[in-house]
């Protein structure tokens, strides 16, 4: 049976006049006035979270009906809400935290790197057996993760400027202490321990603030998928969800067939190759997690696929996700069709084209229904996972 999964996106608001960033996401919250939507750390940003589904195509309706029911909210207010690393018009200030304490918090200890967190993220949540599996999941599954982050590549400008890079909210989220690959520990104790240690030392809070690519929840039986900007386009939010639970299928029978001892541990190199990810996105090279040298995206995404076949299909994946792949790597990635429109005319043609895709009206068809169909899971309350933000 397949492993349950779930997502949160991310949004930023902007308005729809002037393509800028807005402090207004409480605005749109109070017209929402139901379960599975919530702040974040700036007052310009919503999140949303899905419940618990075991098929694509059930979380692929969960995605899109939550931005439809954004958009209207936000189009009622002269807003608009983007799904992308960021948007290209913002403003920086140290003023605009959410009315949160521990927000609050966070927002006079890192300063600087906290008032520039105007990034979005799209997470991915997969059941796992137990907390050992997750920790031991983690380690093996890390080598993968910066194709993921290739495929939602969403982020190119920043305060105006084209970056140069396809994803520059990798680049402002790794100035946190506890941002970018996650260790090896042989089980949940060594895990926990090694965070008690974090918060401890008082340059973190609470384990909340661990902020790994990937990560075993702290309060629910999952691991989180955390290195992917947020997707203008819900397909690809669904297409990287199908891989990454055949990762973590995987990454579990591995580490149940071999006893833990799957995981060399020497992932010294995976912090470049989030580098090239982010540098690249699809549209140049990536480091091959076999063989660590540099390769096409398309070598390197398609080789991927190839390896998880069995997981893929065994949750009756593989069409969709092939399906998905193949319609991504011939359109490009977020970050490329953005920097076009902007070529074409300007940054504001660009915002334009991550609120349409974002609301569902450019993109690619909709996924279709896996030919094996597992029965619909019972639904979780939406904020389940959201504790863990």
């Amino acid at each position: 049976m397949a492993l349950r999964i779930g997502a949160e996106e991310e949004f930023h608001v902007v308005n729809v006049e002037s393509g800028r960033l807005v402090p207004r996401a409480r605005d749109i919250l109070e017209r929402l006035a139901r379960p599975g939507f919530t702040t974040e750390l700036h007052r310009s940003m919503v999140e949303s979270n899905s419940r618990v589904h075991r098929t694509l195509d059930d979380l692929y309706k969960d995605l899109t009906g939550a931005r439809r029911r954004l958009d209207a909210a936000a189009s009622s207010l002269g807003l608009a809400v983007v799904a992308a690393g960021t948007v290209p018009l913002a403003r920086i200030t140290s003023g605009d935290v959410t009315a949160d304490p521990r927000y609050r918090r966070m927002a006079e200890e890192y300063r600087r790197v906290a008032d520039e967190q105007l990034i979005c993220s799209a997470q991915v949540h997969v059941d796992v057996p137990d907390r050992d599996t997750a920790v031991r999941a983690m380690c093996l599954v890390s080598p993968w993760l910066p194709p993921l982050l290739a495929l939602s590549a969403s982020s190119p400008f920043w305060l105006g400027t084209d970056t140069g890079y396809a994803s520059w909210r990798t680049m402002l989220w790794q100035r946190w202490p506890t941002a970018g690959p996650a260790g090896c520990y042989p089980d949940a104790a060594a895990y926990d321990a090694a965070i008690a240690d974090l918060i401890r030392s008082g340059v973190i809070s609470d384990a909340g603030m661990v902020y790994y690519d990937v990560r075993p929840s702290a309060h629910q039986q999952t691991l989180e998928l955390r290195i992917c900007d947020a997707c203008p386009r819900a397909d690809t939010v669904v297409l990287i969800s199908g891989i990454f639970r055949a990762l973590v299928q995987d990454a579990c029978d591995r580490s149940a067939r071999e006893g833990g001892r799957a995981c060399e541990g020497h992932h010294e190199w995976l912090r470049a190759a989030t580098w090239r990810a982010a540098r690249s996105g699809l549209e140049g090279t990536l480091v091959d997690p076999v063989t660590r040298r540099a390769v096409p995206a398309r070598t390197a995404l398609q080789r991927m696929l190839v390896r998880l076949r069995p997981a893929l299909e065994a949750s009756g994946d593989w069409a969709v996700v092939q399906e998905l792949l193949t319609e991504i790597l011939a359109t490009g990635s977020a970050a490329h069709r953005l920097r076009r429109a902007a070529e074409a005319e300007d940054l504001l043609a660009s915002i334009d084209l991550m609120v349409a895709e974002t609301r569902g009206a450019v993109g690619p068809r909709r996924p279709h229904r896996p030919r094996h169909t597992a029965p619909a899971a019972p639904a979780r309350s939406p904020k389940a996972w959201a504790a863990d933000r």
